[in-house]
């Protein structure tokens, strides 16, 4: 249950504390007063869709925050993102709404994501606004109204497996079917790119050891020059020595001394280390340039081959490894179009099956849903009775489609407003009232399905009026005696209906425009009720027929409890 909604800064609601009773809530106001602003706060703490409109103007941030009681650790969508409330069932909900478009959530103080905070809201109140009942003329959404009300989720679930499979079957066959023109274009040219890459004859990691020896090549008088000084420093010509030679004659010029001292001894043999080290590289030097044979053919085939590289990359990848992985995939390709009349016929038999196997999950479903039809029948018309509308009659009808992802099933409302006329398309007949007490009939029975324990209803009253505005109240007090109801309304009817009355009041201070929820004690209730019913002017007898209104509706209530 609903127990505190704290608002700050929304609209033109500066700061509100709306304590919100058990039973059934009515909120009532002037045209353009601020009803519908507390639905949006609302709607905002159990993370509906909002904009930086919504805040106040001059303010920097608005706040909403709800505390509801009695609520299950159970309840789906707490544990899952990692909320639990209190131990006496407390649970508070947050949402702060920046200027700049950012929102921060809470649940208990523990901070979720907008899309958590709509998902544990989702299973602790459900808003049914003015324009829902329009939901009735769209038939797309009478299948899901069914499923809900019947629990289908099991078979629906089934049949969408079967049908994915099914699906997935046909795409892939669709991927292999081309026709003959199409497919020798295509067999053409994966030949011809396959042939071009095999020819290729690409190595992985080549690439970079071709680069390595092109810049090798490119600069072969520089490096045999610089090889040609190092070896003959190292090493010496036919004139003078190099430093390998000069490190042997120092070596033995200490080799007489070197036992004289352990400092001899150990420059002695660091000398001697030295010039190990210095003979191999002049070794090596030498090596490298020996080996070094700087041929122009050889730089001619190093740069036909780079280019010939580059070529292939701009048409099959970036890299080498690339173009041997798209070769691969060519290769592939090609065996799947030559082999497709196979595939196609091991395919089409899995296709049989899985169109069976569909058939047959959407006629569990169907007959799930069969069932809970007529018991959904059965409740909508004993709704519609307790309604005023005796006279209608409710029937679910059933078409047949090819498989979709929802079912084989076409689901239809239809009523008969009057005696004797024929059932029709609920959109083709109906009424703006009868839309309206058609919508809530089915809220409150779908409501009984579910662990929501607050119903919002934002004038739902709309196209209602004498007779048919008092089964309405009725209706919403016999509800309030299973789930807390809250309710806006414009009809005295349910406003004198209700276990507690607020009214939203709008006023100026300073130039600023102003709203506050005040709850009504009995006499204010009159004067409210009385203005309802009859406009600015109260007269006193508007205010004897409001106080009658309100025995009325008490005695009403007496006989629920």
């Amino acid at each position: 249950m609903l127990e505190v909604l704290h608002i700050e800064n929304i609209a033109v609601i500066e700061e509100a504390d709306i304590q919100f009773r058990p039973g059934f809530n009515a909120l009532t106001g002037e045209t353009g007063a601020g009803k519908s602003i507390v639905i949006d706060a609302m709607g905002a703490v159990l993370g509906g869709r909002t904009s930086r409109e919504l805040i106040r103007t001059g303010a920097d941030r608005a706040f909403v925050s709800a505390s509801f009681s009695g609520v299950s650790p159970d309840l789906p969508g707490l544990a899952e993102n990692g909320v639990a409330p209190e131990e006496d069932g407390t649970l508070l909900l947050q949402r702060e709404i920046g200027a700049d478009g950012k929102n921060v959530c809470r649940a208990n103080g523990r901070p979720i994501t907008v899309a958590q905070l709509r998902r544990i809201g989702g299973e602790l109140l459900n808003i049914h606004g003015q324009h829902d009942g329009q939901q009735l003329l769209d038939e797309e959404q009478h299948g899901a109204y069914l499923d809900r009300f019947g629990r289908t989720e099991a078979a629906l679930r089934a049949y969408q497996a079967e049908y994915q499979t099914m699906e997935a079957l046909r795409s892939e066959m669709r991927s292999l079917q081309m026709d003959e023109a199409e497919k020798a274009r295509r067999v053409d040219s994966l030949r011809f790119q396959i042939d071009e890459l095999e020819r290729a004859e690409l190595v992985p990691g080549e690439e970079e050891e071709l680069n390595a020896r092109r810049s090798l090549l490119r600069n072969g008088e520089k490096y045999l020059s610089a090889l040609s000084g190092a070896d003959y420093a190292l090493s010496g010509g036919d004139e003078s020595g190099g430093a390998v030679s000069q490190l042997r004659d120092a070596e033995e010029a200490l080799s007489g001394i070197r036992s004289l001292s352990d400092d001899l001894g150990e420059l002695y043999k660091r000398l001697e280390e030295l010039r190990c080290e210095a003979y191999d590289l002049a070794e090596t030097v030498r090596d490298k340039r020996t080996e070094f044979d700087f041929s122009p053919a050889e730089l001619d085939a190093v740069e036909s081959r780079a280019d010939q590289l580059y070529r292939l990359k701009k048409k099959y990848g970036a890299t080498v490894e690339e173009c041997l992985e798209y070769l691969e995939k060519c290769r592939a390709e090609l065996d799947a179009i030559e082999t497709a009349d196979d595939t196609l016929a091991r395919l089409e038999q899995k296709l049989k099956k899985a169109e069976k196997s569909t058939l047959a999950a959407g006629a569990a479903l169907t007959a799930a849903r069969k069932t809970a039809a007529k018991s959904l029948e059965s409740r909508i018309q004993t709704e519609l009775r307790e309604l005023d509308m005796g006279k209608v009659r409710f029937s679910i009808d059933f078409g047949e489609k090819a498989p979709s992802p929802d079912g084989c099933d076409v689901i239809r409302f239809l009523m008969s407003a009057n005696a004797g006329e024929d059932l029709r398309p609920i959109a083709k007949i109906a009424s703006g009232g009868e839309l309206a007490r058609i919508m809530l009939a089915l809220k409150n029975v779908l409501a009984e399905q579910e662990a929501v324990g607050t119903l919002v209803f934002d004038e739902v009253d709309t196209g209602v009026s004498g007779r048919a505005a008092q089964k309405v109240a009725e209706k919403l007090a016999q509800v309030s005696r299973r789930k807390q109801v809250l309710c806006v309304t414009h009809l005295p009817q349910l406003a004198a209906m209700a276990d507690t009355h607020f009214s939203v009041e709008k006023g100026e201070r300073k130039g600023r425009t102003y709203t506050e929820v005040v709850q009504l004690d009995r006499e204010r209730r009159k004067a409210e009720l009385a203005r309802i019913t009859g406009g600015t002017k109260v007269t006193e007898a508007l205010l004897e027929s409001a106080g009658e209104l309100l025995d009325g509706a008490e005695a009403y209530r007496k006989t629920l409890t």
